[in-house]
């Protein structure tokens, strides 16, 4: 069971159409990544990694996407929660820091 920060809830409206993909990973960590279109049709990303025992260890959400399709998006999104899940979010930081 996933324990949801103010990130998710922020982000949350069951209303709009949407995509998921949830996974655990060896070590028990869970992913779960979410695209969606807004209301504007702008694609919209959120990803949440969570501990084995289910409190949040990382959370993110994009208000915009800007020329991804839902399903670019969301493979995107998986492979960034999966560094994120096995790397630390520090790693991240550093490989933006790297593309700019």
């Amino acid at each position: 069971m996933r324990i949801r920060g103010p990130a998710y809830w922020d982000w949350a409206d069951p209303t709009l159409h949407h995509r998921t993909h949830d996974e655990i990973l060896d070590d028990g960590t869970m992913v779960d990544v979410q695209v969606r279109l807004s209301r504007t049709g702008t694609t919209q990303m959120f990803i949440g990694v969570y501990a084995p025992a289910g409190s949040a260890l990382h959370e993110e959400a994009f208000d915009s996407i800007p020329g991804e399709s839902m399903t670019r998006a969301l493979a995107w999104g998986v492979g960034r929660a999966r560094l994120i899940a096995t790397q630390g979010f520090a790693a991240m930081e550093k490989l933006s820091a790297c593309s700019k």
